[in-house]
C-alpha cells in the first residue's frame, strides 16, 4: 500500500510560519545591531530596526557595514533552510525559507519610500538604488523557486504560506512602529 503524501497547513503550519517570521527578523536585526557594537557604536535593537543610540554612527562608513550585515546574515539563513529542505524533504522549514524572500523583497519595495539596508548600501557604491536589492531579490527567488520546484509543492501550500507571512509580518511591523519594543540596548 502506497503512502499518500498530504499537505499539511494545519495549525501547526501556522505557529511554523509565526517562529519563522519573527525569527527571521530577529536575526537580521541582531546582525545589524551586533556588527554596530563591534564597531564600538552603542546600539538599540527594537523587532524591526537597528540604530545607535545617539543617533548617529562614530564613523559614517559604520553605516554601510551595519546596513549590509541584515541581509547577509538574511541570505545565509536562506541558504541554510534550503539545504535542508533538500536534505530532509521537510515542508516544515519551508516558512522559514520564504520569509527570507518576502523580507527582502519588501525591503526592496520600501526603497521607494525610504531607504532600506540594500537600496543605501547600493547608493554608497554608486550602484543606484535598486542594483543590490535586485540581485538579493534574484538570490532568495533562486532558492525557493528551486525549491518549490523541486519539491514540487502546491499551489494552495505556497499561496497560504505567503497569506501567513504577509500577517505575521505586518503584525510585528505595526507592533514595533506603535510600540517600539527596546529588545537589546547598550547605554552609553
Amino acid at each position: 500500500m502506497t503512502e499518500v503524501r498530504r499537505d499539511s497547513l494545519g495549525m501547526s503550519h501556522v505557529i511554523i510560519t509565526a517562529v519563522a517570521v519573527v525569527t527571521t527578523w530577529i536575526i537580521h536585526e541582531f546582525a545589524h545591531w551586533s556588527v554596530g557594537e563591534l564597531l564600538g557604536n552603542n546600539m538599540v535593537m527594537t523587532l524591526n530596526t537597528s540604530y545607535p543610540v545617539n543617533a548617529v554612527y562614530s564613523q559614517p562608513w559604520h553605516e554601510h557595514l551595519i546596513s549590509a550585515a541584515g541581509p547577509l546574515i538574511t541570505i545565509l539563513e536562506a541558504i541554510v533552510f534550503y539545504f535542508l529542505i533538500k536534505k530532509t524533504n521537510s515542508r516544515t522549514f519551508f516558512p522559514f525559507l520564504f520569509t527570507c524572500l518576502y523580507m527582502r523583497t519588501l525591503a526592496g519595495v520600501m526603497n521607494l519610500i525610504n531607504l532600506n539596508d540594500e537600496g543605501r548600501l547600493s547608493q554608497a557604491l554608486g550602484l543606484g538604488t535598486f542594483t543590490i536589492p535586485f540581485l538579493v531579490f534574484g538570490i532568495l527567488l533562486y532558492l525557493a523557486f528551486t525549491v518549490v520546484q523541486e519539491k514540487n509543492y502546491k499551489t494552495k501550500h505556497i499561496v497560504i504560506t505567503i497569506l501567513l507571512i504577509m500577517l505575521f509580518s505586518s503584525i510585528l511591523i505595526l507592533s514595533d512602529q506603535m510600540m517600539r519594543l527596546t529588545i537589546i540596548k547598550t547605554s552609553l
